[in-house]
């Protein structure tokens, strides 16, 4: 039997139901109250707490080194320049505030003074048009935020500067100055190895974009809540600062390699010009260098050519070719080639030497056929020993590294081209016909950039070693490294070790008692190889009849204990085009001048002992310079007491006595203008502020002069200017 009474429980059910109805009516009718009666108090209320969308703060972009810690690459703030001529203090809701009309009174009592100032700071823009502009802006449509103070980048001492001026000074949103920040990324050294570094607006190029995002950092957010008329920003997330990079770029080095190439650019009027500095036994790059001549002939940084510019490489290629045939065992170098006359028919078309005019070089073994760079000599052995089975050579290119792709992390390096033997395709390019294997073996229808050629020399040097070339080698964050970029070795040997020593001697000899005499140093010795090869560029080709070529000369120093490898290439269009002359000569510049640089004597041995070293003292604090002074090693003396238990510091001048500094304490100067000449700007404030008088500061360096004469008496908060200079 159920036990529900409806009775009893329906009447329950209809009371509930009437409660809820009068709750309901009570909430509907408070809510028409508030959108009506209330409304004016809940807007105040909203006004006074809202919460704005978030705000992305900006971290600072890391910082690029070089080796040795000095700045390549840094961002710095520079500011776009606007005043608030409309502040929402002003007019806001049409109504007339107090602070507008005294307001308008600052603009009309300080208008000209600050139009003034502004052509002060800006003396290219007369202080009537400032005026006229600044007018112009009240005309414009009410509720204008940022009308232009200055069409233009300023940086932050200008912005300091435009901020003391009269009406700029007052705070934001009051109708003051408004400085919208961008950050500008400045090279220190200018444009040196500005194609590797990178892009001064953006990461366009170079290690700025290769580690973009190791330098960027991380983005971070903040609320801005409003709360009694103020808004006050609430950290959500901080900003993190990007990562400083150090690279392996020397300065001192770069400049050296800059100046050496740009001179034979110059003095010859030459198209364009590469050199890079390597380290042997790293692959640190410490100095590359791009230069190309513009449509106004001056040199500069356009492209990196030195990772990206793919040619046909001329006779440098040679050591590959027959690094290639020693290592695979076809000959030695005692191998005899005959020469004949200079002129040697192969398959069709005659291979001729550099001096076939002159009767050639007749019989001559392997190593002297590369001393003399014997185009015979070499693409003979070649094609000869290789010429049934082609992919056998090209397959020993890539062994010994000279077609590696070398996986540099920059965006303009491009890999080296040497293509297989295919006699099906269509294409010119990649067709392999009779001529192509001699033709290659001397440098011609590849394309490898200096980088490459570089690389595979030094791995030469490196007893065969083959190393990736390095550009970056630390991530700091604060100091602290945060990773280690360690050397690559992309091939552990890149040919049997006999061979690379023979390959060794022979280089040697090439600058010793062959073609690259110009590169040699009579101080140590250098090894390497030249190279000239005849390019096709626009105007300049086979068919047009005018003439490009691409000299070039690559080795190591010294040759007996390699340090450095470097690579020199030149385009150009003058005679004559030997690489042993022109980039061989710039070789031997960059040589001499690196071990030089470290070739470095002790600064005292080469001191004059009849001089006098005595340091520049300001007056000022004369205990503290006895300190430092006496650090030094230099000797003091004077009629002054030790500050202690004195009070506070003893004020003198400093003079030269003999070969030290004679330091004199001060007179008293109790209430007159002492002499504050020659001090520095911290000590006269000190001194002078000590006395009761305000001291205001024009300039920098040493006080020069100050507005109260020395011996005023000083009455109450006086004023004194002091000029420095």
């Amino acid at each position: 039997m159920s036990k529900f009474s409806r009775e009893k429980v329906m009447p329950r059910y209809l009371a509930l139901a009437v409660i809820l109805t009068l709750v309901g009516l009570a909430v509907i009718a408070k809510a028409a109250y508030t959108m009506t009666a209330d409304k004016d108090y809940w807007l105040a209320v909203a006004n006074n707490q809202v919460k704005l969308v978030d705000s992305i703060k900006k971290p600072n972009r890391g910082n690029i080194l070089s080796c040795d810690g000095q700045l390549l690459a840094s961002s710095i703030p520079e500011y776009s320049l606007f005043v608030d001529l409309y502040p929402t203090y002003i007019g806001a809701n049409d109504k007339d505030t107090a602070w507008s009309r005294k307001l308008s009174e600052i603009w009309r009592d300080s208008i000209d003074a600050l139009c003034d100032g502004l052509h002060r700071i800006f003396p290219e823009k007369p202080a009537a048009e400032f005026k006229e502009d600044l007018l112009k802006g009240f005309q414009a449509t009410r509720g204008r935020r940022h009308w232009p103070v200055w069409r233009g980048i300023v940086d932050f001492s200008t912005k300091a500067r435009v901020q003391q001026l009269p009406i700029m000074n007052l705070p934001q949103k009051r109708g003051g100055l408004i400085a919208e920040a961008h950050e500008s990324r400045r090279h220190p050294f200018g444009s040196l190895a500005e194609r590797t570094i990178g892009s001064r607006d953006s990461a366009r190029y170079g290690i700025d974009m290769a580690f973009d995002s190791v330098l960027v950092g991380e983005i971070g957010i903040e609320h801005w809540q409003k709360v009694r008329n103020k808004w006050v920003p609430k950290e959500v997330k901080p900003a993190v600062d990007g990562c400083d990079i150090v690279t392996t770029l020397d300065i001192e080095m770069q400049d050296l390699a800059e100046q050496a190439l740009l001179k034979e650019l110059k003095d010859r009027d030459h198209l364009m010009g590469v050199a890079i500095l390597m380290e042997v036994q790293t692959g640190d790059v410490k100095a590359i260098v791009n230069m190309e001549k513009g449509p106004d002939g001056t040199y500069s940084e356009r492209l990196n050519h030195a990772l990206g510019y793919r040619c046909e490489p001329g006779s440098v290629f040679k050591t590959a070719s027959i690094l290639v045939a020693l290592d695979d065992g076809m000959v030695d170098t005692s191998y005899v080639i005959n020469t004949g006359n200079g002129v040697m028919p192969m398959h069709g078309a005659n291979m001729k030497d550099h001096n076939w005019y002159r009767g050639g070089y007749g019989s001559i073994n392997v190593a002297r056929a590369l001393e003399v760079s014997s185009n015979i000599g070499v693409s003979f052995v070649i094609d000869h020993h290789y010429k049934n089975n082609p992919s056998k050579y090209v397959e020993g290119l890539y062994r010994v590294g000279i077609g590696q792709d070398l996986k540099i992390p920059l965006n303009e390096y491009r890999p080296p081209k040497i293509r297989f033997p295919d006699t099906k395709t269509t294409n010119k390019s990649l067709y392999w016909s009779k001529t192509t294997l001699p033709w290659m073996s001397i440098g011609y229808e590849t394309q490898i950039p200096p980088i490459n050629t570089l690389a595979f020399y030094n791995a030469i040097a490196n007893d065969g070693k083959l190393v990736q070339p390095r550009f970056v080698k630390q991530i700091v964050k604060e100091g602290n490294v945060v990773q280690e970029l360690p050397p690559v070795v992309l091939k552990e040997q890149i040919a049997k070790p006999e061979v690379v020593k023979k390959m060794q001697t022979i280089l040697r000899h090439v600058v010793s008692q062959g073609l690259g005499k110009r590169a040699g140093s009579k101080a140590f010795q250098v090894a390497g190889k030249t190279g000239t090869a005849q390019v096709s560029d626009n105007e300049y080709n086979y068919h047009t009849g005018k003439r490009c070529h691409w000299l070039s000369f690559c080795g190591y120093f010294p040759a007996d204990k390699p340090r450095y490898s470097c690579i020199v290439c030149v385009k150009t269009t003058t005679g004559p085009p030997s690489g042993g002359l022109v980039s061989g000569t710039v070789f031997h510049n960059i040589a001499e001048g690196v071990m030089a640089k470290d070739v470095r004597k002790v600064a005292a041995n080469a001191g004059d002992t009849h001089s006098v070293y005595v340091p520049d003292v300001k007056n000022g604090d004369i205990v503290a310079a006895d300190y430092v002074l006496g650090k030094l090693g230099v000797n003091t003396s004077g009629n002054w007491m030790s500050a202690a238990g004195q009070g506070g510091p003893v004020w003198g001048v400093a003079s030269i006595s003999g070969k030290g500094v004679k330091l004199e304490k001060a007179g008293d100067n109790d209430g007159v203008m002492p002499s504050v000449i020659g001090m520095g700007a911290r000590d006269a404030v000190f001194l002078l502020e000590q006395m009761g008088v305000k001291v205001v500061l024009q300039g920098a360096g040493n006080v020069k002069s100050q507005s109260i004469p020395v011996g005023s008496a000083l009455r109450g908060r006086m004023r004194c200017v002091l000029q420095l200079g």
